[in-house]
């Protein structure tokens, strides 16, 4: 069983970037000119002060005036080299480490999507959809943030700051044992501070998933929050959820700016006690002026790197978090899984006009409970076996397990007992791909894409030519009012297919199955959402591609189901009865109940 992803606030370290290693593995050339190129910019700006006291000394301090000037033109083509390569360094390992932030952060996002559309129904029923679009967006923002930019960043001034420190050692050694005690003095408040702010982060980007999950939720429920004049209480609710998330962030942020400031404040007044000991130094006559002045600029690089690597520990602790949520999707396994050794379906049979044969499907004393409600049985002892090209009607009151019965066909879930055959095959030894390949569903709600009405039909088979896809349309009675939208099956239908009736939508999908051409279809409310002319012409469509094939129907309109082989009829997850319509009737069951029902209103309304 599947547990929800973590959303709690967890002690994130920077090890939680370790899982970005298989991400970055495959690019280890790219990323050793990149270091190659941050050393040679880190070591660049370390040979400035270098030739800037060699300037002082021998070039400003020199006695003779021909000796200087000659001197100071040698100098300055020094620094001008120093800085050409300091830019010519920058550039190249800008675009490096650019390019692997974009691709590494590609590469993380594909590979969590990949993952996340593998699992199962029950996956959804804990997750909601918002929160893993905000990990897909907002974390994996924060990641190319870190590997684009900050890590790199963090990997030169560190390179700077140890050679500053290593040549403020060389050159004033006692005076920097001092220093660096004073230093260590800043670490111990510093980690205080740094889990306050990844514990801070972390619970940041979850407040912020919080809003993201409100708004999925809602814009894909317009219709029903503008119909109930909703608009201001989701407003409010939405303004709660970011004010949430802006103030976790106000948090956070004023704990990083203390712990920023700290560092940077103690920092810099332990080197400006190591350049007032300078001073010191040049004034009693034991180093020179260039000396100063290149002990001066060290202490501007290692202060600089240090406030910088401030910084950018509070990115990597940010990006840590991320990381962890990211990591949670992609180690989150569906308990629906693979087999190690998947056993093969017998070969399709066709019939005429390259249609399939029908499967046999056969259902042994299966039970289920579905997983958030685990002391509900959705299916109780449930015996049916379904010969190859039989129609066969599922009807029950609603939470009868009709639909159940479809979902562990799909194997979108596992049953929790008994067994479950596709041609005798049990499913759990099937591949996925094998056994969904041979199942074509209508669902009652019918799902668009925001694509033409062409593509739409075809991704029952995406390899289909334009011609199967166009007999597809006409067999589900969907050719005429297609070639009436403006541009045709090219036409854009909008997200959801909100430029099309429900009817018209429905009969897409119809369409769609009829293309993917199973042995075994599911019939879902198929004919819920049209009116009587459609459901007459969708009906015969229907039926034509049921000759032959096998088809499991649910329909709570009994009148769509008289003409099945058999009527089987549900009740709290249990079959109650199994015949005919005329036989069902007969035994005055629950199955005479609801046809009294049905059809006595039907008759009141005519």
């Amino acid at each position: 069983m599947s547990k929800p992803v973590d959303d709690r606030p967890a002690s994130a370290t920077p090890r939680s970037l370790s899982g970005l290693l298989p991400f970055l593995r495959p690019y280890r050339g790219r990323i050793g000119l990149a270091l190659l190129f941050l050393v040679g910019a880190a070591l660049s700006t370390l040979a400035f002060p270098i030739a800037l006291k060699s300037l002082i000394d021998q070039g400003v301090v020199a006695a003779d005036p021909t000796e200087r000037l000659m001197a100071l033109r040698g100098h300055f083509l020094a620094l001008f080299a120093v800085g050409a390569a300091l830019g010519l360094f920058s550039a190249l390992r800008f675009y490096m480490v650019s390019w692997l932030g974009e691709r590494v952060t590609a590469d993380l996002r594909n590979a969590v999507y990949r993952h996340v559309v593998k699992q199962s129904p029950e996956f959804f029923e804990s997750n909601a959809t918002g929160e893993v679009l905000s990990r897909l967006t907002t974390d994996t923002t924060l990641v190319q943030t870190v590997v684009g930019s900050s890590l790199s960043m963090g990997l030169r001034n560190l390179v700077m700051g140890a050679g500053a420190m290593v040549m403020l050692i060389v050159t004033n050694p006692w005076v920097m044992t001092q220093v660096l005690g004073m230093l260590v003095l800043v670490v111990l408040p510093s980690l205080y501070f740094g889990r306050r702010v990844r514990k801070l982060s972390r619970a940041s980007q979850d407040r912020v998933a919080d809003s993201s999950a409100i708004a999925a939720e809602v814009l894909n429920a317009i219709p029903v929050v503008q119909s109930y004049v909703q608009e201001q209480r989701e407003a409010q609710r939405f303004d709660a959820a970011t004010e949430a998330a802006f103030d976790t962030a106000r948090k956070r942020t004023r704990v990083r700016a203390m712990l920023v400031g700290f560092i940077i404040t103690a920092t810099f007044g332990a080197l400006l006690w190591g350049l007032y000991q300078g001073t010191q130094a040049v004034v009693a006559g034991h180093i020179s002026a260039g000396h100063l002045g290149q002990t001066v600029v060290f202490v501007i690089i290692l202060v600089s790197s240090v406030a910088v690597l401030s910084e950018v520990y509070g990115d990597l602790l940010r990006a840590a978090g991320a990381t962890e949520r990211l990591m949670e999707l992609l180690v989150a396994r569906s308990p629906v899984a693979e087999p190690t050794a998947p056993r093969a379906l017998p070969p399709m049979s066709r019939l005429s006009g390259d249609r399939v044969a029908g499967s046999a499907v056969a259902l042994d004393n299966v039970g289920f409970h579905y997983p958030s409600r685990p002391t509900l049985p959705a299916l109780q002892h449930f015996t049916l076996a379904v010969a190859p090209g039989e129609t066969v009607a599922i009807v029950g009151p609603s939470g009868a397990g009709k639909s159940t019965v479809f979902q562990l066909l799909l194997r979108f879930y596992d049953a929790g007992s008994g067994r479950i055959t596709l041609d005798g095959v049990e499913l759990r030894d099937l591949a996925l791909a094998d056994l969904r390949q041979r199942i074509g569903i209508v669902p009652q709600d019918s799902t668009i894409f925001s694509t033409s009405a062409l593509e739409n039909i075809r991704y029952g088979q995406p390899d289909a030519p334009d011609e199967a896809v166009i007999a597809a349309a006409k067999a589900a009675f969907a050719h005429d009012f297609i070639s009436a939208l403006p541009e045709g099956y090219n036409t854009f239908l909008g997200e959801r297919g909100v430029r099309l009736s429900g009817g018209q939508r429905q009969r897409i999908s119809i369409a769609r199955a009829m293309l993917k051409n199973p042995p075994l279809l599911l019939l879902d409310e198929a004919t819920s959402a049209l009116d009587a002319e459609s459901e007459r012409m969708v009906q015969a469509a229907l039926e034509r591609a049921m000759s032959g094939r096998t088809t499991l129907v649910i329909a709570h309109r009994l009148a769509t189901v008289q003409r099945a082989d058999r009527i089987v009829v549900m009740e709290a997850g249990r079959i109650v009865d199994i015949g005919t319509h005329d036989q069902l009737v007969a035994r005055g069951g629950l199955y005479a109940k609801l046809a009294a029902m049905q059809f006595g209103l039907e008759k009141a309304e005519a």
